[in-house]
């Protein structure tokens, strides 16, 4: 699913959202130079949703908040892995995004700034966004009163369905590869592609595996900003991390089983072709043979005067062949 951002009430369009709830029901929207006046830990949440902010606008929201300056750099630095790290008063978690467009994975980056009483999440090259997820946590305002970092644990667990998703997809493409290395063998065209593929997998396993490390942290180490009651959730993100890893690491399989046996049924073709061509070869051999002896020209030779020559030599001939034929074709050569 694809969501653009929609603007803001002073028509910004890198805030998604900027909402104030208490006790779990929404508030009002809160423009967002005025951020810092809307944090209410103990009664409410603060929502805040950013789509590729520029560096200005990003830092003005999360000094708002009050993040340090260390937390403000890592936050507009690019990342290529997942990470977590812990700032006392705040937790900022760092996912990576996959989303597979025309066969091949797009890779994005999502942060999670989580505090207390109010969450900034900070999409960058991500496509799905969180409306459906923030409609569903409405819809159920016991949710929300959590906090924010069972709305993390809720967002990690809406990325982890997007992780399914992309192996969806990515599945249906090893189907096809698979069929193709089957049918008709390995040609260049599919090993460049095979390669491509699996290099593909392991990129997503790199960025994947680390993320239920991150959650299994978040589950067990005390954090100021993660509430107790809140551990469990990520644990159980943790393990759907892992199974899907494990799905990613399957295919990555597949691929590799279905290109040997690719090169077994190729390499299995050549030796039948080679038996065929080998016993065709020993079967010629006999009238080449007889042929060349006759063809010396010789003045004494067997049966040159005799008028049964010409038919017995040919159905000498027709006869040995015929017992080769038999022979190779009983032992599955021909």
């Amino acid at each position: 699913m694809t969501t653009e951002p929609q603007p803001d009430a002073n028509g910004n369009r890198e805030v998604v959202a900027s909402i104030s709830y208490v006790n779990g029901r929404r508030d009002r929207e809160v423009p967002i130079d005025q951020v810092g006046e809307y944090v209410r830990p103990d009664h409410g949440m603060l929502w805040i949703g950013l789509r590729n902010p520029s560096p200005e606008l990003l830092g003005k929201v999360v000094s708002e908040l009050g993040a340090c300056d260390k937390n403000q750099e890592e936050m507009l630095e690019p990342h290529r892995r997942p990470k977590i790290i812990d700032y006392g008063n705040m937790v900022l978690i760092v996912a990576i995004t996959v989303e597979v467009e025309a066969e091949r994975p797009i890779f994005g980056e999502t942060q999670f700034l989580i505090g207390d009483g109010f969450l900034v999440t900070v999409r960058r090259g991500a496509t799905a966004g969180h409306s459906p997820l923030r409609e569903r946590l409405e819809a159920s305002p016991d949710l929300l009163k959590r906090g924010s970092d069972y709305v993390a644990s809720e967002l990690l667990d809406w990325l982890v369905d997007r992780y399914v998703a992309a192996a969806a997809k990515i599945e249906s493409v090893v189907e096809g590869a698979e069929q193709k290395l089957l049918i008709r063998g390995a040609k260049d065209s599919d090993i460049r592609r095979l390669y491509r593929q699996r290099r593909d997998l392991l990129r997503i396993h790199t960025v994947v595996s680390p993320l239920a490390e991150i959650c299994r942290r978040l589950a067990r180490v005390e954090m100021t900003a993660v509430d107790e009651h809140a551990r469990p959730y990520f644990g159980e993100v943790a393990d759907r991390v892992l199974r899907v890893d494990e799905l990613f690491n399957s295919l990555r399989e597949a691929l590799a089983f279905a290109f040997e046996a690719s090169l077994m049924i190729g390499q299995a073709a050549q030796n039948d072709t080679t038996r065929k061509l080998a016993s065709w070869a020993a079967i010629l051999a006999v009238p080449t043979a007889i042929a060349g002896i006759y063809g010396m020209n010789f003045e004494f030779m067997p049966e040159l005067k005799s008028p049964w020559g010409y038919p017995v030599t040919l159905g000498v001939i027709v006869t040995i062949c015929s017992v080769l034929y038999w022979r190779f074709r009983k032992s599955g050569w021909l």
